[in-house]
């Protein structure tokens, strides 16, 4: 046999300490894309990046402006963050956001204009050019409140129990819920929108708390508690199991058909408060609200990391998510794009970030 040369095998192979090297550095990559705060990391990046590029992203006005447009869309990406754990989805938030908006709109309205809205069947029935009947009262807001989540919860509790009860698929049910509500939402105002609505009310779109605005500060008690609710009881953990199993959940006597009802109440309650909030800002009763929202709240539950088939996520990573597809919808709009080239941007973000989510799911399995 011929004599290996030692000092050729020794020369020909990587040296060790490029191995270990090489290692730790497959290592770290690794453990970043499988943080939970990898969102949060691309999102800081995002934005040093897009500040080269679009200086007045760093400006006082614009940074207002994201979280401006954060704190309503939390609510709404926190009560869908509830459903996809438990393995649905519900479209028909958007159509809760519209309805609501009217709804509120109409119970504390204290000055209407006959010619816009004598076409509603409100008018002469409940509705005149003095607004509601408790319109001009002390009442009014917090009337108007009670109606508007009384709506989403109730929109929420019928979802919830055709799913739940009648096993019906989720998309289909919230597909119809969300064509019947929007098209009530219209059919209600005849397309036009209620205004001028309290300034009292105004306040929680326009307001400021703490040097944040309104919204922000009621998004972050809301997504605390969302976080408490999901991490911190029984009933948190009970919807992780739902979600992975639902047959073992099941077998195991968990109380599945209750938690799915509660998880499409808790969406329709987020629907609704995100729907006094962008209310509030527009200072409006609109029943075109929330129309173009959809992709955006799924989006950012999604690219946040919670599974589209259910039995994981976190409040906490909608948070990240959320921040991140303000952020890119702001950068798009300044860089003056058209509306088509946004809403295609956006749509491929989420499909590339669900690509993503199987890469992780992959990568954690193989570990």
């Amino acid at each position: 046999m011929t004599p290996v040369n030692k000092k050729w095998v020794e020369a020909s192979s990587p040296p060790k300490e490029h191995q270990a090297r090489e290692s730790s550095v497959v290592r770290i990559i690794k453990k970043i894309l499988l943080s939970e705060y990898f969102i949060l990391y691309l999102t800081i990046l995002c934005f040093f990046i897009l500040w080269i590029i679009i200086p007045n992203i760093a400006t006082p006005y614009n940074l207002g402006n994201i979280l401006a447009n954060l704190g309503p869309l939390l609510p709404v990406a926190i009560g869908q963050t509830f459903v996809l754990i438990v393995g649905g989805i519900d479209l028909s938030q958007i159509s809760i956001m519209s309805v609501t908006s009217v709804v509120g709109a109409a119970v504390m309205s204290y000055q209407l204009d006959g010619t816009l809205l004598s076409a509603s069947p409100l008018w002469g029935n409940f509705l005149s050019v003095h607004g509601s009947p408790v319109g001009n009262t002390l009442w009014a807001v917090p009337l108007a409140l009670l109606a508007m989540l009384l709506t989403g919860a109730v929109v929420g509790l019928l979802n919830g129990g055709a799913i739940a009860w009648f096993r019906m698929p989720p998309f289909i049910v919230t597909l119809i819920s969300m064509t019947l509500f929007g098209a009530l939402a219209v059919w209600l105002t005849k397309s036009e929108n209620i205004f001028p609505l309290p300034v009292s009310f105004d306040t929680l779109g326009s307001g400021a708390l703490l040097f944040l605005p309104v919204p922000v500060v009621i998004a972050l008690i809301l997504a605390l508690l969302g976080h408490l609710l999901l991490g911190r009881t029984v009933f948190g953990r009970q919807l992780y199991a739902l979600g992975a199993n639902e047959k073992t959940a099941i077998v195991s006597g968990l109380p599945t058909r209750r938690n799915k009802l509660l998880t499409y109440v808790l969406s329709g309650l987020g629907a609704s408060i995100g729907g006094i909030l962008y209310t509030a800002q527009l200072g409006t009763g609109s029943p075109a609200l929330g129309t173009d929202l959809l992709l955006d709240v799924i989006g950012a539950v999604v690219i946040g990391g919670t599974s589209l088939f259910g039995g994981k996520g976190k409040v906490l990573w909608t948070i990240f998510g959320a921040l991140f597809f303000v952020l890119l919808d702001n950068s798009l709009n300044l860089l003056g794009l058209s509306y088509y080239v946004v809403t295609t941007v956006k749509g491929a973000v989420v499909l590339l970030a669900v690509l993503f989510n199987v890469l992780r799911v992959r990568i954690q399995e193989r570990q």
